[in-house]
């Protein structure tokens, strides 16, 4: 299978809570088909960075540009600790969500769409799984279940926020392999990583913030020593308490 994969243009990009910025003048491009982890020190923004190519943070400055456009060129897998578990919902109607954006919410799911879902549950090692509940499984069932249904969904590009947080080994393993095989399709994947033996091992561009820019380009390159120190550096000397730059405070009192 190959698909055409998304690229993402980041123009002076600023995001800000309350007015203040979370990261702040970002600029660079992923390229079409390009495998990217964003890393950083804890509270560098990466997450921030991600929801923003989501568009759900909206910038303060600056703007983000994908090509294609759409809401169903993009599949983004938030961190696991945002996402309800309770609703009463089974895996197979879990992963079947991955179709409404081609078929609507009043539209009626066909055999295509059900021979994905059960295809997708098959290649995340979960056959036989469809009418368990979501509430019943482990972290690592779920996550194979949110991966099945970024498959359906059948995006050029995709984000993962923290996709392998709290994962055993073997469930980290085969979700890797999963990503590399839609890099090797084409697709354009950017990640926020925390585990940088696995960003060197599997992911030939890397992002490093420290809610500014740090870096951008190879692996090898952007996780240099010196690039690392210049991270965390960054990190420890930023004021909790700065006000967001002029573009953020002139967004803001747009908006008011």
């Amino acid at each position: 299978m190959s698909i055409q994969g998304a690229s993402v243009t980041v123009e002076d990009l600023t995001v800000a809570y309350e007015r203040h910025p979370a990261i702040h003048h970002i600029a660079g491009r992923f390229a079409a088909g390009s495998l990217t982890a964003i890393v950083g020190p804890n509270g560098a923004g990466k997450s921030t960075l991600v929801k923003a190519i989501a568009g759900t943070v909206r910038p303060a400055g600056g703007r983000i540009r994908r090509d294609p456009a759409g809401p169903a060129s993009l599949a983004y897998l938030p961190q696991q600790s945002e996402i309800e578990r309770s609703f009463p919902i089974t895996v197979l109607d879990t992963v079947m969500l991955g179709a409404w954006r081609r078929i609507g919410w009043h539209g009626a799911a066909g055999p295509d769409e059900m021979e994905a879902a059960l295809a997708a549950l098959e290649a995340v090692g979960l056959e036989h799984f469809e009418q368990r509940g979501v509430s019943t499984l482990s972290a690592g069932q779920f996550q194979r279940v949110l991966f099945a249904r970024l498959m359906v969904q059948n995006a050029p590009l995709i984000l993962l926020d923290e996709p392998f947080t709290a994962l055993d080994t073997k469930t980290t393993r085969d979700l890797l392999g999963l990503v590399e095989r839609w890099h090797g399709e084409g697709r354009t994947i950017i990640a926020v990583l925390h585990d940088f033996d696995q960003v060197r091992a599997h992911f030939p561009d890397s992002l490093l913030l420290a809610r500014e820019l740090v870096a951008w380009g190879r692996t090898a390159d952007v996780m240099a020593p010196d690039n690392l120190i210049a991270a965390r550096r960054i990190s420890e000397a930023w004021d909790e308490n700065a006000l967001a730059c002029h573009a953020a405070a002139g967004a803001e009192r747009l908006r008011a």
